[in-house]
């Protein structure tokens, strides 16, 4: 595959992520997960060029924030159960300050 194939492979999921966050406003459990389908794309698009470009550096600076991103899909939902779990809800127009 070439380069115009892994760009368009990847462009459809950003895409997706993007489309499915403005009518979900209001569903917090869904604007994170959506955001996390976006950021992996966004590093494949990077690896990409980086491959392309064959640089090895880069590679590993994707690969790190590849990492980053597990680690934060694993700390996102933690924060929303612990949200609920005080205040109740986890509606975004009742959340107006994350304050300790």
């Amino acid at each position: 595959m070439d380069l115009v194939n892994y760009l368009t492979f990847s462009m459809i999921p950003f895409f997706l992520g993007i489309w499915g966050i403005f009518p979900n406003k209001r569903n917090i459990p869904i604007m994170p997960t959506l955001i996390e389908l976006m950021l992996p794309v966004v590093n494949l698009n990077s690896l990409v060029f980086l491959v392309h470009l064959d640089d090895m550096m880069g590679q590993l600076s994707a690969l790190f924030a590849l990492t980053m991103a597990a680690v934060e899909s694993a700390i996102g939902p933690a924060i929303l159960v612990i949200t609920f779990r005080i205040r109740g809800t986890i509606a975004v127009e009742l959340i107006n300050c994350m304050k300790g």
